[in-house]
């Protein structure tokens, strides 16, 4: 595949363009990957793996993080009416501990793929965010910023986040005292000082700057 048709440059402001040059190419189920939680101190890591639907107007789907809350929770439904074909993969804080933050976020992005093929929805290509591919046969494309530049890659990064925040509003409620259910685990200094003085709960990145000082 030439480089230069995956080249920002050319097709800035089109969020599908690596679809329709892929589908140009026989193509028929192009997915886009992302993951949401590389940044918190505690909680998983999620992925999304999104294969949106021919008739959708792509241009709806924007990057996660330059969102609202109300946007985010609009369009996480729009994905779901549009009948948008959807694989979710979660790591826990123990698998990212053990095997990194990076290696968790590309294993967290193969088991959301791995969702679709077990659903009977095997992609036959995958746009993932980034700098690296995932470890996954299927063939793919990393690119980095693709939040911006796929729309499918943008729709994964909207029920990735979604799905995250939710699973942090639970666990708000079983551990009330740090209050996940507003900071979602980030490393804001109300949730740097809470960590201080009561120590890291289960559900802490015992490896990360801000949780580890405090581990005995």
């Amino acid at each position: 595949m030439k480089t230069s048709l995956f080249d920002s440059s050319v097709n800035a402001g089109d969020n599908f363009h690596y679809e329709n040059y892929l589908a140009s190419q026989g193509f028929s189920a192009i997915a886009g990957s992302d993951e949401v939680g590389r940044g918190p101190l505690a909680g998983p890591v999620v992925a999304a793996s999104v294969i949106l639907p021919a008739h959708c107007d792509p241009r709806i789907f924007l990057d996660s993080k330059k969102l609202s809350h109300k946007k985010l929770k609009e369009l996480f439904s729009v994905l779901h009416e549009l009948d948008a074909t959807i694989g979710i993969g979660i790591v826990s804080e123990k698998k990212i501990d053990q095997i990194n933050i990076l290696q968790a976020s590309l294993y967290a992005m193969r088991l959301s793929v791995d969702e679709l093929t077990a659903h009977g929805h095997a992609p036959d290509y995958i746009l993932v965010d980034g700098k690296f591919e995932i470890p996954h046969s299927t063939p793919q494309r990393a690119l980095i910023k693709g939040e911006t530049k796929s729309a499918s890659i943008a729709a994964a990064s909207i029920i990735a986040k979604v799905t995250r925040d939710r699973l942090m509003v639970d666990l708000h409620e079983k551990y009330p005292v740090y209050n996940f259910a507003q900071h979602k685990g980030y490393p804001t200094k109300a949730h740097r000082k809470v960590i201080a003085e009561h120590g890291p709960c289960p559900i802490h990145r015992k490896t990360f700057k801000g949780v580890k000082e405090f581990v005995k």
